[in-house]
């Protein structure tokens, strides 16, 4: 079989009104660096090699489908959790999402869901390994987070 691996860039199309809150995120508050801009779109780096796209365009925003169980999570690994954390919450830009795992877990502007991880932190229960949250009550907090009025 061939060998099969997800690589280190990624795009996603967002509504072009969280433009600034997408910049503000993930350039202030996770550091990233914008490394091309034009109208329509903007590359950005967060650590050493990974790439994100941000396509604007008139499409509506699907916070509510991304937030739910239905949409892939991302995992972002930081060397200083707390800080990060406190940062991320502190910027008002995120949702934080109330899920039974030791996690921050948060959705950035732009809609995409995050969970924050140590660098260094065992992992090994999401790669099948070892014990970890209860699949039971992760579902239940997926289905009661609010909706956004």
């Amino acid at each position: 079989m061939a060998k099969v691996m997800f690589g280190n860039h990624a795009s996603v199309l967002v509504p072009t009104e969280a433009r600034d809150d997408i910049r503000r995120f993930y350039c202030d508050v996770l550091g990233g660096v914008v490394t091309q801009a034009d109208p329509d779109r903007d590359f950005l780096r967060l650590g050493d090699d990974f790439y994100i796209g941000f396509l604007y365009g008139d499409v509506t925003d699907e916070s509510e489908f991304l937030r739910s169980a239905r949409s892939v999570w991302l995992e972002i690994k930081s060397d200083d959790v707390e800080a990060t954390s406190r940062r991320i919450v502190e910027s008002d830009l995120v949702r934080t999402l109330d899920i039974p795992d030791p996690h921050l877990y948060f959705q950035a502007p732009g809609g995409q869901c995050l969970r924050l991880v140590g660098i260094d932190e065992d992992l090994s229960f999401y790669e099948g390994g070892g014990a970890g949250p209860d699949v039971t009550r992760v579902k239940e907090a997926v289905r009661q987070v609010p909706t956004k009025s």
